[in-house]
């Protein structure tokens, strides 16, 4: 295969350091029973950061009195200084949160909104994030509202325009995925946080697709709020992510768990000195980013990012000239990164998703979205293009069978 490939040149895969690619992907334990497609879901962390987390767990249990004492603030401060550095965002504005869910909370929590207020999402969001504004907008009488985004997607100037359109001289938040969710689509974030902030609405971005699949400058976006997971492409530890809060919302940011923010006794003295003691927890899911930061940085993120493009390019040439039906964006890694969205034909999302998995040892998710079918595939550096061509002979027979 790998040969088949290098030697075709209008292959996607026809730059990529197979040597390089493979050698990286041997730091995942990936069960052997299992080609693993999902990785945009629940992205599993390397040896290295396995090994790290590890280590602050014994820390934890084999002298706690010292570990939230003496070592916790510290480990704290240090390991958010190297997301900062990371994602490109101010330190001072950053806190550690379980994922993106949690950031949301906070967020939609802490946002002050009034009745007859309006939230602004569009059609591609995360289903968690519309039930968490919608509880949001209930508590006080404000409302959530949907904007549709036109199909297929062509410019970033047709995309931006056609959300903007959709507020109201009530819309306060509009709340709009970095990297959606059900369609892998990368929306041009900053050119809507520029317009939006033209018309004083505020945006949260939800984004726990975006660290490490893309280049990353929280900051230069211009939004007010950003929430992120780390365990998906970063593949830091399940139970790490982060929040960033504009300077201006800070002071009425509010965790939703009070206790004593700092241990005493030493005094609050920011917005987020609330978030850093929270209670008796594992927080070795956070101390754990930087070395998967280092890892990532250690293979090579434009390496990697180049590379996990490239098979889900491939991906999404097998499987359209399978199904022949168009994806809904263009084929441009400005619209998309490591993961494949192909329409698939009608039919039970669960029953194909199980048979892949069940029949074959393939976990891809098979996605329900809008009234239409789509599979949509994860590229990390544990795939190869053997397992993407297992998945399309596996899916070409599930869809002859009537799947």
């Amino acid at each position: 295969m790998e040969l088949r490939i290098i030697r075709d040149m209008n292959s996607p895969l026809a730059n990529l350091d197979f040597a390089r690619w493979t050698s990286s992907g041997k730091a995942w334990s990936i069960r052997p029973d299992t080609i693993y497609f999902n990785h945009g879901s629940f992205g599993p962390p390397p040896a290295s950061v396995r090994e790290a987390r590890l280590k602050w767990m014994y820390e934890l249990d084999s002298q706690p009195m010292d570990f939230f004492v003496r070592l916790l603030e510290p480990a704290w401060r240090t390991a958010r200084d190297e997301l900062a550095e990371f994602i490109g965002a101010p330190t001072d504005s950053l806190i550690f949160v379980e994922n993106a869910t949690a950031g949301m909370n906070v967020v939609a929590d802490s946002f002050q909104l009034h009745p007859g207020d309006e939230v602004v999402l569009t059609d591609h969001e995360y289903g968690a994030v519309v039930r968490i504004w919608e509880r949001a907008c209930q508590r006080v009488g404000a409302r959530v509202t949907t904007a549709r985004l036109p199909l297929p997607f062509t410019t970033v100037e047709e995309t931006v325009d056609s959300l903007l359109s959709q507020v109201t001289h009530s819309t306060r938040m509009i709340v709009v995925s970095h990297i959606t969710s059900p369609t892998a689509v990368i929306l041009p974030v900053a050119e809507i946080c520029r317009k939006a902030r033209e018309l004083g609405i505020a945006v949260c971005i939800d984004g726990p697709h975006a660290p490490a699949q893309i280049p990353l400058d929280v900051a230069g976006l211009g939004c007010d709020f950003y929430t992120a997971s780390c365990h998906k492409w970063l593949s830091a530890p399940f139970g790490s992510g982060f929040l960033y809060v504009a300077k201006e919302h800070q002071p009425r940011i509010r965790p939703p768990v009070l206790s004593w923010g700092r241990l005493p006794p030493l005094p609050i003295e920011s917005w987020s000195d609330e978030f850093l003691w929270n209670g008796t927890r594992d927080y070795s899911p956070y101390f754990s980013i930087p070395d998967a930061i280092a890892f990532m940085q250690e293979v090579g993120l434009d390496f990697f990012q180049k590379g996990a493009h490239a098979l889900a390019q491939y991906a999404r040439q097998q499987l359209v000239d399978l199904t022949q039906l168009e994806p809904i964006v263009p084929d441009s890694p400005a619209w998309y990164g490591s993961m494949a969205h192909v329409p698939l034909p009608p039919g039970d999302r669960a029953k194909l998703q199980d048979a892949l998995w069940q029949q074959r040892g393939i976990e891809v998710p098979i996605v329900d979205w809008n009234g239409r079918r789509y599979i949509r595939v994860s590229c990390h550096l544990y795939n190869t293009p053997e397992q993407i061509d297992k998945l399309v002979a596996a899916l070409r027979d599930l869809l002859k069978a009537g799947m």
